[in-house]
């Protein structure tokens, strides 16, 4: 049974080509925006905006093709922060927000922050992503530290056509330097800096400090 985070609803936006479906926590303090790595869907931002309580208003969104938002033709993370920036203005929140980019999202939450106000950007990366494409996909039980309650948000659904699809997204910019071992959390933010949570899922394996980071960013 999944735990069910206080005051969370449900909603869709867009026509039905390009509909993104979000979960939506609060309607008041600063405005947080969940993103979920590539086969995984929002599902897995469920105990992190619980833990955010009444603190932050928590949008967690299923990218294209993931969980109930629709498949695409294209996705590009240009066009994909332009549509995140029409519907988080469609809340009328009324503050900028923190963007949350977990795994391969880091290049929308950058793409977003690069175009549109925010208050700050923390992304973190599966340490696999420094592997081949072909070695990426980590052992289905590799789930060390997330406790039994959660790892049912830390499957992936794997799909041939969808990774084709967000192929751009995979790839290593020519200039990116490789990430610090000892940093698998990156906090990017002005006036930023490193924040040590280990581990494939951080968010999960110690909601309650995350969302601690997440609210420090306010």
């Amino acid at each position: 049974m999944h735990p069910q985070p206080p005051r969370r609803t449900t909603h869709a936006y867009g026509t039905p080509k390009n509909r993104l479906v979000y979960d939506r926590w609060g309607r008041f303090g600063r405005p947080v925006v969940l993103l979920h790595g590539l086969f995984y869907d929002r599902t897995m931002w469920w105990p992190v905006a619980a833990e955010l309580g009444d603190s932050c208003a928590a949008i967690a969104v299923d990218l294209p093709g993931h969980g109930q938002s629709a498949a695409r033709d294209d996705y590009g993370v240009a066009r994909l922060a332009d549509d995140l920036a029409i519907l988080i203005n469609g809340l009328a929140l009324h503050r900028a927000p923190v963007i949350v980019g977990h795994a391969e999202s880091a290049r929308l939450a950058e793409a977003f922050a690069a175009a549109y106000a925010t208050q700050a950007v923390l992304t973190f990366e599966d340490p696999a992503a420094d592997l081949p494409e072909t070695a990426r996909d980590p052992a289905p039980g590799d789930l060390s530290g997330v406790p039994e309650l959660y790892r049912q948000f830390a499957v992936a659904r794997h799909d041939d056509a969808l990774r084709d699809g967000y192929r751009s997204w995979l790839a290593r910019p020519a200039h990116s330097e490789p990430r610090p071992e000892a940093l698998p959390l990156q906090l990017s933010a002005q006036g930023g800096a490193g924040a040590r949570l280990g581990g494939r899922f951080p968010h999960l394996c110690d909601a309650t400090s995350f969302a601690a980071l997440v609210r420090a960013l306010r």
